[in-house]
C-alpha cells in the first residue's frame, strides 16, 4: 500500500500543520486539537473475491488513518468484495448482523475512529438479490447511519464494451437517508451512480449536509469522461465537501475500476487525491471555510422555488401504487418493509405498527427523512397532514368508531424516540382507558424499556393486507 496525500489547506491552517513523509506508507502529522476534529481519510483499493484479503487491506488503512489523526475514514463501494459472477456474489453476501460488519465495529472501537463502509453486499430476504448498503460506524462500534443505494447502474454501451445491470442482483433502496452527525460534520450518504443525480445531492444539502459521500467503483470509460467533473459539480452546487473513496485497477477478467479517489471542497477545488493503486489520502474538513463560501455565494437564499418548482400532477393525498413487499423505507434509526405499508401518497406512507397502544394504532411518515416538522417543506407537510386525515377517516370506518387521537411527538423532549417525523393515529373506543388522558402515558412508554412485547410479523402482515384491500375499495 502507498500513501499519497495531495492536500490544499486554508492559509490559516498551514502554520499548524506539518506533514513529513518518512516512507511511502508512513506519515507524521502535527496539528492543533481543534484541527484534529476535522481530519478525514479516504481509501482506495482493488477489491477481489477474496474477502479475507480485502478486509486485511482495509484494516491496515483504518489503522493508518487513526495513527495519522483522522476522525473518519471513508472506504469505497464494494470494499467487502467484487465477485466474478452474480452467483458468487450472492454466495459471499452477509447481512448487517454478520461477522464482517461485527469485525468493522471492533476495528472502530480499537482505533477510536468512525468508519464509512461505502457499500457492502447486504443479504436480504429476496433470495436472488442483495442491497448495496452504505453504513457508518461510530467510534463506539455502533451503527450511526445506513443508506441503501437508490439509483442502480443499468448501462450497456457495446462500442465501449460496457455492460452492467445492477438491478439484476441489487434491490434498490426506497429513500434518501438521514444525515449522520459525525465529529467532522453532518454527512449525507450516497453511493457511486447517485453522483449523476443533482436532485439527490440537493436533497441532502437542504437537509443540512456539510459533507456528501460518493464511495464508488466507477468504470474506467465513464471515469475518464465524467468522474471528476461530476464530483466537482456536486460540490459547487451544494456548497458541501464531497468525499469519494474509490475502487481502482483490475478486479478480475470482467471488471476494472477507474480509481482517483478524491476530496473536493465547497468551492469545487480538489484538495486531496489518492495516487494509483491501493492508497490512502488525507483532507481537512474546515466548516468555517464552508460557511464562508455559503455566506459569500448565498445561492440557497437566491433560489426561486416558486418559479421552477415542478408542478404536482396529482393532489397531495391521492393514493399512489403500493410498494413491493420487499421495498425498504428508512424510518429514523430503523426500516419499514413494503409489506407493512397500506397507503402511499406522493410524499408520505402509512403502515401498521409493531407495538400498538390501541387496536388499529398506525403510523404515517414523510418519505423524505425529516427529524422534525420545521425540517419539512410546505408541500411535504401538506401531503403528510392530508394523508393523515385520509388515513384517520379510513381507520375510523374500518374499526367502526367515531373518535381518534392524532399525535406527533416532535423532538426528544416531547417523547420522540424515532428520529423521523411520524404521526400516530389511534382509533378510540368508549372506555378503552379508565382515564382518557392515560392514552398519552401509554403512548410515551409503549415502545420503551428492556422487555417490549412486539407483535408477530404474521399478525402485522394480516392487518396490512386487510387495510390495503379496505383502502383500495374506499378510494
Amino acid at each position: 500500500m502507498h500513501l499519497f496525500c495531495r492536500c490544499r489547506f486554508p492559509k490559516h491552517a498551514t502554520s499548524a500543520l506539518s506533514v513529513s513523509f518518512q516512507r511511502t506508507y508512513s506519515t507524521t502529522v502535527k496539528m492543533t486539537d481543534s484541527m484534529k476534529q476535522s481530519l478525514v481519510a479516504i481509501a482506495q483499493m482493488t477489491a477481489t473475491s477474496d474477502k479475507a484479503e480485502n478486509f486485511a487491506i482495509t484494516k491496515k488503512q483504518i489503522q493508518e488513518a487513526s495513527t495519522l489523526g483522522a476522525k473518519v475514514i471513508f472506504l469505497p463501494e464494494a470494499c467487502d468484495y467484487i465477485a466474478e459472477s452474480h452467483a458468487q456474489s450472492l454466495e459471499l453476501a452477509e447481512n448487517i448482523d454478520g461477522p464482517l460488519i461485527k469485525s468493522y465495529c471492533k476495528l472502530a472501537v480499537q482505533n477510536h475512529i468512525w468508519i464509512s463502509i461505502g457499500g457492502f453486499h447486504n443479504r436480504c430476504s429476496l433470495g436472488s438479490k442483495m442491497y448495496n448498503t452504505h453504513l457508518v460506524i461510530d467510534s463506539d462500534g455502533k451503527i450511526a447511519g445506513r443508506y441503501d443505494k437508490t439509483h442502480l447502474f443499468d448501462v450497456e454501451i457495446p462500442e465501449k464494451k460496457i455492460k452492467l445491470k445492477e438491478s439484476d442482483y441489487i434491490e434498490k433502496g426506497g429513500s434518501v437517508a438521514l444525515l449522520v452527525e459525525s465529529p467532522v460534520g453532518k454527512i449525507g450518504l450516497g453511493i457511486c451512480y447517485d453522483v449523476r443525480f443533482p436532485e439527490f445531492s440537493l436533497s441532502l444539502a437542504h437537509m443540512g449536509a456539510d459533507i456528501i459521500t460518493y464511495p464508488s467503483a466507477f468504470t474506467v470509460a465513464t471515469g475518464l469522461a465524467h468522474w471528476e467533473t461530476l464530483l466537482r459539480a456536486r460540490a459547487i452546487e451544494t456548497q458541501c465537501y464531497v468525499v469519494a473513496a474509490a475502487q481502482t485497477g483490475i478486479h478480475n477478467s470482467k471488471r476494472s475500476s477507474y480509481g482517483h479517489a478524491m476530496v473536493i471542497d465547497p468551492w469545487g477545488t480538489v484538495i486531496a487525491q489518492c495516487r494509483e493503486g491501493t492508497s490512502l489520502a488525507l483532507a481537512m474538513i474546515d466548516l468555517e471555510y464552508l460557511n464562508k463560501v455559503r455566506r459569500e455565494m448565498p445561492v440557497f437564499t437566491h433560489r426561486r422555488h416558486e418559479i421552477y418548482h415542478q408542478p404536482t400532477c396529482v393532489s397531495p393525498s391521492l393514493p399512489l401504487s403500493l410498494p413491493e413487499e420487499d421495498a425498504v423505507f428508512v424510518f429514523g434509526q430503523v426500516t419499514v418493509r413494503g409489506w407493512a405499508v397500506f397507503y402511499q401518497s406522493r410524499h408520505s406512507v402509512a403502515f401498521v405498527n409493531r407495538k400498538c397502544v390501541v387496536p388499529g394504532h398506525v403510523l404515517v411518515i414523510p418519505l423524505k427523512p425529516s427529524k422534525r416538522i420545521p425540517d419539512m417543506k410546505a408541500d411535504e407537510l401538506a401531503d403528510l397532514f392530508l394523508t393523515s386525515q385520509r388515513v384517520q377517516r379510513g381507520m375510523e370506518l374500518f374499526h367502526g368508531v367515531s373518535s381518534s387521537n392524532v399525535d406527533i411527538q416532535d423532538g426528544p423532549d416531547a417523547g420522540q424516540s424515532i428520529q423521523h417525523v411520524h404521526v400516530h393515529i389511534l382509533p378510540r373506543r368508549p372506555n378503552d382507558f379508565k382515564e382518557n388522558d392515560q392514552v398519552y402515558v401509554e403512548l410515551k412508554n409503549h415502545d420503551k424499556g428492556p422487555k417490549i412485547d412486539w407483535r408477530e410479523e404474521d399478525d402485522m402482515r394480516k392487518e396490512a393486507a386487510e387495510l390495503r384491500n379496505f383502502f383500495k375499495a374506499l378510494m
